[in-house]
């Protein structure tokens, strides 16, 4: 006998919010993750942890986790109000978010950051990535200064407990093949374990498996020529199955289905993320140096704005580069900045004393093309700008296509240090229609179906070109609570 109240389809961040919100209903819920426990997770659990959330003061920041005074008197942990937030959510989609939706998800970040405080989440300030100590005081920079410890795969570990506690049953090695739906109602799931197919009944279900990222069909379909070469940060079990299963009976697809969150990824990182590296293969320092394709030209202006908001788009732009991918080149002025996986034990880098000795090692860059980009950069470099890492400095390169609009010194202090990296994709921004007060799935003609709700990276609408850091998971705990509430609400009717 499969009956519940409620089943969870995934067991990410956003499936286990939504579970844990189902059961705060008084909902027996049942949640199927198709990979088996030592897999589960979701793509939560190659998360680097970081989470953006509106605060106006330290006092908001006090709720979510525990500062001690010495800490708040040595450091600025600057602002992210609800207006910069929704600012920068703005600004990176150029306008396309849904309002509704960003409005959610901003007026509930903080909230919604105590709540997975009380389901036994532990929060720290982020030290180590997103501040430096300036003047003897520590600053923390790109507006987003706490992250969880343990990273994505410390929330996930959280979020089991809490899930274990409340006695929420978890069907491992489990892919939800179809919903049970009669025209008019979703009443449960059709579902595949070792082989055997059998049904499972619910009086809502929540589906909160992902988008397509991992399936290279899709991605080639969707996002385009080329995307099904890209590699696949996080888990392989992400194929879209949630999504068109939804489709199938007439959800209404929404967001910008051609676009996608990708970085710069470690060149020769495996096809699928792996739990032991976890977000480690990324490569995001390349504001302090230079990126050059094979032609040895630069592509992007590498410091148009702290990575935290240019990261997500640029993984794409190497995609495009002939051969996929790219070098990030720094000097040794630069070398205690990078950030830390830049030191892990699979990395691809070479290393050289003089330029010319580094050309011959860029594999598949064209070494006369690197020069010349080189020389003709150092000299456009602005010299009368003080160099700032903490701040957008302005220091500038002035002349040359694409520009270098902050942190640009002349690349001449050797040893010099390249690292290679292609695309890696983090997930999908096209997604189903939901109601923004329930997270119901609506259809074709935006009328709600019956028993069917939607949380995680299957919300569409939200991201649009770009993405901001830190904001994924705080998003899919906000639409988690949202559709698991509503989904155990609807259940106890």
């Amino acid at each position: 006998m499969h009956e519940y109240d409620v089943i969870v389809v995934g067991k990410g961040n956003a499936a286990l919010c939504a579970a844990l919100a189902a059961h705060d209903q008084g909902a027996r819920v049942a949640v199927l993750e198709a990979a088996n426990e030592d897999e589960s997770g979701g793509n939560s659990r190659f998360a680097g942890g970081v989470m953006r959330f509106a605060y106006s003061t330290v006092d908001d920041l006090k709720r979510v986790t525990d500062i001690t005074d010495e800490e708040v008197a040595n450091s600025d942990f600057g602002t992210n109000t609800r207006e910069e937030f929704l600012d920068k959510i703005y600004q990176l989609t150029s306008y396309r978010t849904d309002p509704d939706l960003s409005e959610i998800l901003v007026n509930n970040s903080l909230d919604i950051m105590v709540w997975l405080r009380s389901k036994g989440a532990r929060f720290i300030p982020n030290w180590g990535r997103q501040s430096a100590v300036v003047d003897g005081k520590r600053r923390f920079f790109g507006n987003m200064p706490i992250e969880v410890s343990g990273g994505g795969a410390g929330l996930v570990q959280f979020l089991d407990a809490a899930a274990k506690k409340a006695g929420i049953e978890v069907f491992y090695e489990t892919r939800a093949i179809n919903l049970i739906y009669d025209g008019a109602t979703v009443s449960g799931v059709r579902v595949r374990q070792h082989g055997k197919a059998f049904d499972m009944t619910a009086r809502s279900v929540v589906l909160a498996c992902g988008g397509f990222e991992a399936n290279p069909e899709m991605r080639a379909r969707y996002l385009g020529p080329g995307w099904e070469l890209a590699k696949v940060r996080g888990t392989r079990y992400n194929v879209g199955d949630g999504i068109q299963m939804a489709l199938d009976i007439g959800a209404a697809p929404y967001g910008n289905w051609s676009g996608c969150h990708a970085t710069g990824w470690d060149r020769y990182a495996p096809e699928f993320g792996d739990v032991n590296v976890g977000d480690q293969f990324q490569k995001h320092s390349y504001i302090f140096g230079l990126l050059i394709n094979a032609d040895g030209k630069r592509f992007v202006d590498e410091a148009l704005d702290f990575h935290a908001f240019t990261y997500a788009k640029y993984g794409g732009e190497v995609l495009k580069q002939p051969g996929q991918f790219a070098w990030q080149v720094f000097d040794s002025k630069v070398t205690k900045l990078l950030r830390s996986e830049y030191r892990i034990k699979f990395v691809t880098k070479v290393s050289a004393n003089t330029l010319e000795e580094l050309a011959t090692k860029l594999e598949g860059v064209n070494p006369e093309g690197f020069l010349k980009t080189v020389r003709e950069y150092n000299a456009a470099v602005k010299k009368d700008v003080p160099f700032n890492h903490v701040i957008k400095d302005g220091k500038c390169t002035v002349g040359i296509e694409p520009p270098k609009s902050n942190w640009a010194q002349a690349l001449d202090t050797p040893p010099y240090d390249a690292y290679a990296t292609t695309c890696g994709i983090t997930f999908t921004f096209g997604g189903l229609r939901i109601d923004k007060d329930s997270g119901q799935v609506l259809d074709s003609h935006q009328v709600p179906i019956p028993g069917l709700y939607c949380a995680g990276e299957m919300v569409g609408g939200l991201f649009y070109f770009n993405y901001p850091s830190g904001t994924g998971l705080v998003s899919g705990a906000v639409f988690g609570k949202l559709a698991g509430t509503a989904a155990g609400q609807h259940a106890k009717q």
